[in-house]
């Protein structure tokens, strides 16, 4: 059947929690969840599946993520939880006076100039090697079979896929940037929804990562040919920078919000804003989800802990301030007395938008996985290494050149990092992974998710689907489409600058998978904003 339009859905549509028990992956693509779930039945455990399920979302959803990209995980294994921080550092070669010499006022959104060492390929090979069952090389044979034998795009990515195409073939004109074209748009065009698209450069990539368990990225071939595209065309990154990089085993943070302990990894990721803001919460009493008083206190409380994320945040052994001294109770008591009835005007910078996929995987046996990966603003730098599918981040635009900032860019450093998975836990027990993937809407979304599911006792898919808000800078704050018009209009009689969005793209994109602790039984919900789907058996 043809003809008809992929983007128009003129009926409201309802999806039900999807419950399994022997292995669940929610994700933003349904080929990737699909990947997850065929390694769970190969015999691999949830973290098996949710590397499976990453590598395969760089090529089933590259407008949001790629094997360029950095990765962040919670892995909940043997009655603990572990933190991996795969972000990569800028290069040694880079500085701020180096810029400021060649002209640059502030960190440019494409080209080499903010381009950091990719950590994604080493947080599989880091989490196969401690926690996975199968061989790395098993675990990415979906990925590589996707990129080969090409696989048709689904809507919420033809939608972005095409809208990177518009914004690259305006902005994008230089030599470094002929093989992102050549990559991702072959025909002189971006791939339409339902036509399919395959990367045989992806497939090979993705090959000698899992026969080399990653080493072909960072001491190898692909790291030979990372510093020559690099070269050729001013880059700063070096064979050297990737081969000194390791990802970093990190405790996780956490805050007790009304009995239940909500998880993130520390800095120099941003999972920390969200913690902030719900110390802050945890001080109100909530009647009720769509009330005006609800979503002024989340706003306000969301807009303190930016103020204070934005300006203190960055790698975190050179933040000025310790994450607890940032989490301690009367700290919040203080930023809560901030709150009055009306809105206030934070001191924050404004937050742009970002590009990256969510996804979360359990199985039967009680392993969980929350990660998140991303190449950042989307497709990332615009550089693709040529011939290989290797599209790089642009994550380095997030450093201040400001030289007496807390981010500011130095050689080696790693920026403040707006990709953040969270994990929930209740009494020692896991309760599941959650995230809300998004740029700088991630602590926003983690915020009134968690808020739906303990405050007003909604189950995963109704905390997923509710409406929400988003804090853009000062007292702006964008609604999406189905947010209640009558709370909008008393949100604007408080002093906020309502914005009522035309679709949903910027809210967020989320996945959540609770457990129950007695059964065993995996309950699963995803997102109505994207091409979200549930594998489970």
């Amino acid at each position: 059947m043809t003809g008809y339009d992929p983007f128009y859905y003129p009926y409201p549509s309802r999806r039900m929690t999807v419950y399994a028990k022997r292995g669940m992956v929610a994700t933003s693509q349904p080929l990737a969840a699909q990947a997850g779930l065929e390694i769970l039945q190969k015999g691999g455990n949830a973290i098996d599946a949710a590397i499976a399920t990453a590598a395969s979302l760089t090529v089933v959803e590259p407008t949001s993520n790629g094997i360029g990209g950095d990765a962040f995980a919670l892995v909940w294994t043997n009655g603990k939880l572990h933190g991996l921080n795969a972000s990569g550092p800028a290069p040694q070669g880079i500085s701020i006076d180096k810029l400021k010499k060649a002209g640059y006022k502030e960190i440019p959104t494409h080209g080499w100039i903010p381009v950091t060492v990719p950590g994604a390929p080493a947080a599989w090979a880091a989490l196969s090697e401690r926690f996975g069952r199968l061989p790395l090389s098993q675990v990415l044979e979906p990925a590589v079979r996707y990129a080969e034998e090409g696989y048709p795009l689904t809507p919420t990515l033809g939608y972005f896929w095409q809208r990177a195409f518009e914004l690259y073939s305006q902005n994008l004109k230089g030599e470094e940037f002929r093989p992102w074209f050549e990559t991702f748009a072959p025909q002189g065009r971006a791939p339409q929804v339902g036509e399919v698209w395959r990367s045989p450069g992806h497939a090979r990539t993705l090959q000698a990562i899992a026969e080399t368990k990653a080493e072909a990225f960072y001491r190898g071939e692909l790291a030979e040919k990372i510093e020559q595209f690099s070269k050729q065309h001013g880059g700063y990154l070096r064979q050297a920078d990737l081969a000194a990089y390791q990802p970093e085993w990190v405790e996780p943070i956490k805050v007790n919000y009304r009995g239940y302990d909500v998880w993130e990894i520390p800095p120099n990721g941003q999972g920390l804003v969200a913690l902030m803001a719900l110390n802050i919460l945890k001080g109100f009493q909530f009647e009720a989800r769509d009330s005006v008083e609800t979503f002024h206190k989340q706003i306000e409380a969301v807009k303190l802990a930016f103020a204070d994320g934005l300006k203190y945040i960055t790698q975190l052994d050179r933040m000025r301030v310790k994450v607890e001294d940032l989490l301690d109770e009367a700290y919040a008591e203080q930023r809560r007395s901030l709150i009055t009835d009306t809105a206030l005007q934070p001191e924050a910078g404004e937050p742009p938008r970002g590009g990256t996929v969510y996804l979360a995987a359990a199985d039967g046996e009680g392993n969980m996985v929350s990660f998140i990966q991303s190449n950042y603003m989307g497709f990332g730098s615009g550089i693709v290494i040529p011939e290989t599918g290797i599209a790089m981040q642009n994550r380095g635009h997030n450093f201040s050149m400001d030289p007496a900032h807390d981010n500011a860019l130095a050689p080696g450093k790693k920026t403040y990092h707006t990709i953040i998975p969270g994990f929930l836990t209740k009494g020692n027990q896991p309760v599941g992974p959650f995230g809300v993937m998004g740029g700088f809407m991630q602590p926003q979304g983690h915020v009134q998710v968690i808020m739906n599911t303990i405050d007003f006792h909604l189950n995963p898919q109704a905390a997923l689907d509710a409406p929400r808000w988003q804090w853009k800078k000062d007292k702006v704050v964008e609604v999406d489409p189905s947010f209640p018009e009558h709370i909008a209009q008393a949100l604007a009689r408080k002093g906020h600058h309502i914005q009522r969005a035309l679709d949903h793209g910027g809210f967020g994109r989320g996945q959540i998978i609770w457990r129950d602790p007695k059964t065993g039984v995996l309950a699963g919900g995803t997102e109505p904003r994207t091409d979200g789907h549930i594998a489970a058996w």
